[in-house]
């Protein structure tokens, strides 16, 4: 039986697995695993951003990174923006279709929009489409996958020393954590996030190392009362 070679787009040879249908009635490799809310420190995530080379890709690195983890958006979110979805006038992003297709507007501080800026400059200079995008070949200007990004930062940890896992989504688990240390409240810290309930949103904040908890408690202010109390009927 002969079997045609699947080529690509500039013949080289095609592989099956990048075909539709081909991981259909398969299961993921990691179905069913459950990874522990460990984010990454700041020392880590600045760590890994250091190892960016100062130049158009490693301007589009930072900038993703920093959107992940200084506005807490999920992967796709953050692939989908184009560059009208931004206002650093008032330091909004805006998230046209985010999970279940709801549309929201988040913030994110003035340290992230720095770190944006320098590839919003480059972003200019090539073809119009999303935000974060192909810098180079045939298809500039096209989104970038989740799954490049994932091995980008992958490769970049590996570089920088960080053993601990460092995916887009632990990103945004250590915005979470980080607001709330910083005393945000949580139904702002849910808006933020674009969860549906609050539940999902405690789950987030497990990150929370269990010395850190019994520390905040342990050193809470002694109970207060008024020196009238009980003195009137």
């Amino acid at each position: 039986m002969t079997t045609t070679a699947l080529l690509d787009a500039t013949g080289r040879r095609r592989s099956p697995a990048t075909l539709p249908g081909y991981h259909a009635g398969r299961s993921p490799r990691n179905k069913g695993r459950q990874y522990p809310a460990a984010p990454p420190t700041v020392e880590e995530i600045i760590t890994v951003m250091r190892q960016s080379a100062d130049d158009r890709h490693g301007y589009r690195q930072r900038a993703l990174i920093a959107v992940l983890w200084r506005a807490g958006l999920r992967i796709q979110e953050a692939l989908s923006l184009g560059e009208a979805d931004l206002d650093p006038a008032r330091g909004s992003v805006l998230v046209r279709r985010g999970k279940g297709g709801r549309r929201r507007e988040i913030g994110m501080d003035t340290w992230g929009w720095e770190q944006l800026r320098p590839w919003i400059d480059v972003r200019a200079e090539l073809p119009l489409g999303p935000l974060f995008c192909v810098i180079d070949g045939p298809t500039r200007g096209r989104p970038w996958s989740a799954a490049g990004v994932r091995v980008e930062f992958r490769r970049l940890a590996t570089q920088a020393g960080v053993r601990r896992r460092f995916a887009p989504h632990q990103l945004r688990h250590a915005h979470a954590v980080e607001l709330a240390r910083e005393g945000v409240p949580l139904n702002v810290i849910q808006r933020q996030l674009g969860h549906s309930n609050l539940g999902t949103t405690s789950i987030y904040l497990q990150g929370i190392d269990i010395e850190e908890i019994i520390a905040a408690v342990h050193t809470r202010r002694a109970p207060m009362m008024s020196a009238t109390a009980g003195l009137h009927l």
